[in-house]
């Protein structure tokens, strides 16, 4: 599949803000660039007031890993950049430097369509202070959204009850960038197709669609327009019937659904793209049966999300396919995830040892947990019971979590996976179909209570004693001594 490179053809090393470039730079004068650190990317709440997360976007993450390097472009333009004295903001020699950057950082993950929970990280970086520190912008951007759209997408697909999502929001998405991550997430977190036909050539996702309103309005005549239709794609055939009269139009795709079965073909349903879709979809069944098509689906489109997907099904409206784009892909109800990269951990000035890091604030959510974070995860009959963050480097004695959620008989397995070592690619980059998949199992593994869209039950996810006794640790000292 095609990946970042291919779509921007130049450097991307420039996807920073100022501020980490800055930073870099006081890190490179004060001596400290190549000292190891690590860095952890996490979210403080789940999105949409929901219970889970489905990370997303490791595989763009990795494809710009691969190609990251600061061109003789890159480092003209940054030579321009002045401070408020008119004078250079970066000098030269530092700017030799970046251009002599090759990544060598350690990279450990999540597997994208893994469901995530607050504060885990997805993402953990060790390696030089600057390396990490210039990342850190370009990954957040590539793992918030992705991560908010496969879960928007899960959420959907989730009260569609396994009927097919039709993601189709190229047209609303902000961007084309934000079109394609927009399509790569939703497929992901169990959209079946897209529309958006460039999606599907980069990434491998089944496209979709037939026609618009204006097919029909051209014509003037909606049955001559149907019949238009179906001489010219006798094999793509679910007509648009709301032009001008809904029923009426359902009797016209009738019509145009005969004349296709005279000729060897039949007619795949009809859309509905506004109204009482409850009433309408009745009304449709009712005249797709009697005249001779009980297998033709119904596809319901016109602004949908989660909640209305939810209630329509209850309402017992017969639809067998949801195509949704506006509130998919924009992520309608939250724009942003609110991922963040915190410094946990940084080399002891002897190179002999690991200094813990933590982030204090008012607010509890938004203190960080320090060390070299892993996540052990519990499930029991292939239900997820819940989750704990360890420090690696301490490691975790067997039974720990199982205890500390007073369950038996469950099974552990760490979440990150190592990603890159030195700077070299060492992880098998899956499928998006294969993707999907491991998405679908592990959603499947959620209490039914917890994928509920009002009032969701939380998965547990705990610190690990020693590292939550650290924890306080730090946070005592350092209001001490700030």
């Amino acid at each position: 599949m095609a990946g970042l490179s291919d779509l921007y053809r130049g450097s991307l090393s420039l996807l920073t803000d100022l501020y980490q470039l800055t930073m870099a730079y006081g890190y490179w004068k004060h001596g400290l660039a190549n000292r190891q650190a690590v860095f952890h990317l996490t979210f403080r709440k789940c999105p949409f007031d929901g219970a889970y997360a489905v990370a997303c976007g490791l595989g763009s993450v990795i494809d710009l890993l691969q190609n990251w390097k600061f061109t003789s472009s890159d480092t003209d333009y940054l030579g321009t950049l002045c401070g408020a004295d008119g004078r250079p903001l970066f000098d030269t020699p530092f700017l030799k430097a970046l251009s002599q950057i090759e990544f060598s950082c350690d990279v450990d993950a999540i597997p994208e369509g893994t469901v995530v929970f607050p504060h885990e990280p997805l993402i953990r970086l060790r390696g030089p202070l600057w390396q990490a520190q210039i990342l850190e912008t370009a990954l957040l951007n590539l793992v918030n959204f992705q991560t908010l759209i496969a879960t928007k997408s899960a959420r959907i697909c989730n009260e569609a009850r396994g009927e097919p999502v039709l993601e189709f929001g190229l047209r609303r998405a902000q961007g084309i960038d934000g079109s394609l991550s927009a399509s790569r997430a939703a497929f992901i977190g169990g959209c079946s197709s897209t529309s958006n036909v460039l999606a599907g050539k980069l990434y491998g996702i089944p496209v979709r669609g037939t026609h618009a309103h204006s097919w029909v309005m051209a014509f003037g005549d909606e049955q001559a327009a149907f019949m238009a239709y179906a001489e010219a794609m006798p094999n793509n055939c679910v007509f648009l019937v709301d032009t001008y009269d809904t029923l009426t139009g359902v009797r016209h795709a009738v019509a145009a659904g005969k004349v296709l079965r005279e000729r060897g073909y039949e007619m795949l349903g009809i859309r509905l793209d506004s109204g009482d879709l409850t009433e309408l979809s009745l009304a449709a069944r009712k005249i797709l049966d009697e005249g001779g098509f009980p297998k033709a689906v119904i596809v319901a489109s016109n602004d949908l999300d989660e909640y209305l997907v939810r209630d329509l099904k209850h309402q017992g409206a017969v639809v067998n396919s949801w195509g949704i784009g506006t509130k998919l892909v924009t992520a309608f109800d939250q724009p942003a995830l609110g991922g963040v990269y915190k410094l946990s951990a940084i080399q002891s000035a002897d190179g002999t040892g690991w200094e813990h890091r933590i982030k204090l604030s008012e607010q509890p959510a938004k203190m960080s947990n320090p060390g070299i974070q892993q996540v052990r995860r519990c499930t029991r009959n292939g239900e997820l019971v819940g989750d704990m963050i360890f420090d690696e480097l301490q490691g975790i004695e067997s039974g720990t979590l199982a205890q500390s959620l007073t369950i038996r008989d469950s099974e552990e397995r760490d979440l990150l996976v190592p990603v890159f070592r030195n700077g070299q690619c060492v992880y098998r980059t899956s499928s998006i179909a294969e993707i999907r998949d491991h998405a679908r199992r592990e959603l499947s593994s959620l209490p039914a209570a917890s994928r509920r869209l009002t009032n969701p039950t939380a998965i547990p996810v705990l610190l690990e004693p020693r590292l939550l006794q650290r924890k306080q640790e730090l946070a005592a000292e350092s209001r001490r001594t700030n």
